[in-house]
């Protein structure tokens, strides 16, 4: 039986009607009424766990799911032991800094000597900056980023941009993109390797329907 990981938030939708393409029906998860965290399909040859995106890859780290989906960005920040096996090609986002737009700062570049740049994305934000060789303070922040150059806290933000919109509503710009994020295909890399439940047919299936 496999146990596919799925994400709470915006990539679940996309992500339900790619799994139904290869007979995995999870759309319960899509009723606002269902408050069920595991279900199965309705033939009964696979099962979902719905879990916060940044949990899907320790669900399939630790076995306890042998297929995920998950974005690029998570991927990029956490680096789990996991199988990247496919880009699905939805969910497109990238992870950009930006600062106030009455700032003089117009690239990451411009940015002084250990300024305070805000993230969730701790790790993504010290290896872009490590880059270019411009010392920075990274401040962990995980709620409204956008807030950390508002009130000072910091010269910088790096996040996630979808459509620009938060930034704009918040007198924020992009300066730099460090990466465009979409949904991936995950795998427990044992499981792969030992084809566990057929598991590298139904892979073949997924990536002749993103591929095609």
């Amino acid at each position: 039986m496999i146990t596919v990981a799925l994400p709470k938030g915006g990539l679940l939708k996309d992500s339900i009607e790619l799994l139904k393409s290869i007979g995995f029906d999870f759309s319960t998860f899509l009723d606002s009424s269902n408050r069920q965290l595991e279900i199965w399909d309705k033939g009964r040859t696979a099962k979902a766990v719905l879990v916060r995106n940044n949990d899907v890859p320790v669900y399939v780290e630790y076995g306890q799911a042998q297929l995920g989906i998950v974005g690029y960005d998570i991927l990029q920040e956490k680096r789990p032991n996991v199988a990247h096996l496919l880009d699905l090609g939805y969910g497109e986002c990238r992870l950009s800094v930006a600062v106030k737009a009455s700032s003089p700062y117009r690239s990451a570049l411009d940015l002084p000597p250990h300024a305070r740049i805000a993230s969730k994305f701790v790790q993504c934000a010290a290896d872009y900056f490590n880059q270019l060789d411009l010392p920075v303070e990274i401040i962990p922040l995980y709620g409204s980023v956008e807030l950390g150059p508002i009130t000072g806290m910091s010269e910088a933000i790096v996040d996630l941009v979808a459509t620009g919109k938060t930034l704009k509503e918040n007198n924020l710009i992009e300066v730099e993109e460090i990466f465009v994020s979409t949904a991936r295909l995950i795998a427990h890399p044992l499981s792969y390797r030992l084809d566990e439940d057929h598991l590298q047919e139904r892979i073949e299936e997924l990536r002749a329907i993103v591929l095609k």
